[in-house]
């Protein structure tokens, strides 16, 4: 069995990337692996996030940056997201160097990429310059080739259906 941990990407249009990357973290807890789960465009203080909270009362640490996003919430300023953003990625890089936790994962940094908060070179080198200590997943739609490239494992996740296209909404448990 491999020592060398890898790079997984989970992107596209569909529902469960963030679930698949809980899932891994789950994984991992119950097999004593340290974890480290990273949200950009999230703020579970307003919209809940039940998988954070169950991530931490697992062992996990977890960290929010960027919390919200132009496209969905024009509470906070643009630039101010921005800012956020670049602290959130100087965090990213800081636990990936440390070498302390076994997994780390970035959600939603495919779109922080995307939406031109965080520039696509820097994720490309944090990939580049990942010790072989640190399984790396980075979750969110819009992925770009370079970084999928760089990736062990993409998986994208293509909606089919979905119940928000028959106007049923958000529940509690499954959507949120």
């Amino acid at each position: 069995m491999t020592k060398r941990r890898l790079i997984h990407i989970y992107t596209g249009e569909g529902k469960g990337k963030t679930t698949a990357a809980v899932g891994l973290a789950t994984r991992a807890l119950g097999h004593g692996l340290s974890v480290c789960y990273i949200s950009f465009h999230k703020d579970p203080e307003v919209y809940g996030y039940t998988e954070i909270k169950s991530l931490q009362k697992l062992g996990a640490e977890v960290y929010s940056f960027a919390k919200g996003h132009p496209g969905c919430c024009r509470r906070i300023p643009r630039e101010a997201l921005i800012d956020d953003a670049i602290r959130g990625m100087e965090h990213v890089e800081k636990m990936v160097a440390s070498e302390t936790f076994d997994l780390v994962i970035v959600d939603e940094l495919n779109i922080a990429v995307r939406d031109h908060f965080i520039e696509e070179e820097r994720v490309l080198k944090l990939i580049k310059n990942k010790p072989d200590s640190v399984e790396l997943v980075l979750t969110g739609r819009g992925a770009t080739e370079a970084v999928m490239e760089a990736a062990d494992y993409v998986s994208y996740i293509r909606k089919i259906k979905h119940p928000y296209d028959e106007g049923i909404t958000s529940r509690k448990g499954i959507e949120f």
